[in-house]
Parts: structure tokens; C-alpha cells; sequence
């Protein structure tokens, strides 16, 4: 059977954002009507209305912005079948934060000597001030004076020793 769509596959998260809220007003009634019409089936009848509405909630989701990449698929398999939060500590500290590639439009934000900064990224590095930085570095610097690891500085890696547990 073709996948039916809840939405239109824009990818505007703040009508995704509306949709879900939407759902959260239905009663279970109202959300197993919008679950057939989605998938062409029945609703199952054991599932609750809490779980009903996480399972619309993710299909809207995806249906915009997209299914998780195969990995992420892996990594949460491999975490559900752990038999304890210490065997799922080592897998996700596997990912490596420095291969997350940033979205064009994501606004960083950095509080430093108790005023905010805010940097976009932009297509060709990042927008901070009015003006375009090659690296986030450079922009840490421009805010401390101090050479800094730019990524750190705004929060998307940690300390060589906080990843090890140290």
C-alpha cells in the first residue's frame, strides 16, 4: 500500500510544531479516525491515547522532515536491547560531535560575561554582528580576546577528558 502523507512534506518545523499541537486537542475517538486516514487501517485497539499520539506525532514528523538515518536506526536497536544504562553509555559516547554537520540557518547561542551571543550558520561559515566568520573560532576570539576551540566554545564538543569519563 502507497504511504499516505500528514502533511505536505514542507519542511517547516513550526506547522509541524502546529499539527502536533493539533493532535494533543484530539480525544482517542478523534485520534483513531486521524490514524485511518493516515495509514488505511484501523487504529489498533489495545493502544492507549497517549501512545497513539506519539505514534501520529512521529509519522508527521518524519513525513516532513525526514526518517532517521540507518545509523541512528542501529545505535537506538543496539541501546532498547541493553540490559543497563551503563551499556548504553559507551555506544552514544561513540557518536563523534565533530561529524554533525551543521543546518544552514541554525542559530547558536553562547553566554559570555553575562551578555548573549547569538551566530547563524550561513552558507559560507557564520553570520555573528553583522558580519561573516570562516570559523566559529575566529568569532569565540572576537567575543574573549582568547584563543579558543570554537566548537567547544559554543557548546558542540566537550573536553577530551569529559568524553573519557575523567
Amino acid at each position: 500500500m502507497a504511504r499516505r502523507f500528514l502533511t505536505d512534506r514542507r519542511h517547516d518545523t513550526a506547522s509541524v510544531e502546529i499539527e502536533i499541537a493539533r493532535l494533543r486537542d484530539l480525544d482517542l475517538r478523534a485520534l483513531r479516525l486521524r490514524w485511518q486516514g493516515v495509514t488505511g487501517r484501523a487504529a489498533p485497539t489495545h493502544v492507549p491515547k497517549h501512545l497513539l499520539f506519539s505514534m501520529l506525532a512521529y509519522r508527521l514528523q518524519t513525513d516532513a522532515l525526514g526518517e532517521l538515518d540507518a545509523t541512528s536506526v542501529q545505535l537506538l536497536k543496539r541501546a532498547a536491547s541493553a540490559s543497563s544504562t551503563s551499556e548504553v553509555t559507551p555506544l552514544t559516547a561513540r557518536l563523534d560531535q565533530r561529524n554533525q554537520e551543521l543546518l544552514q540557518g541554525a542559530i547558536l547561542t553562547r553566554e559570555w560575561n553575562g551578555e548573549d551571543h547569538r551566530v547563524m550558520v550561513v552558507a559560507n561559515g557564520f553570520a555573528w554582528e553583522g558580519k561573516t566568520y570562516g570559523s566559529l573560532s575566529k568569532i569565540a576570539f572576537a567575543i574573549t580576546g582568547t584563543k579558543w576551540n570554537g566548537p567547544r566554545f559554543f557548546g558542540l564538543r566537550t573536553a577530551i577528558g569529559e568524553r573519557a569519563g575523567l
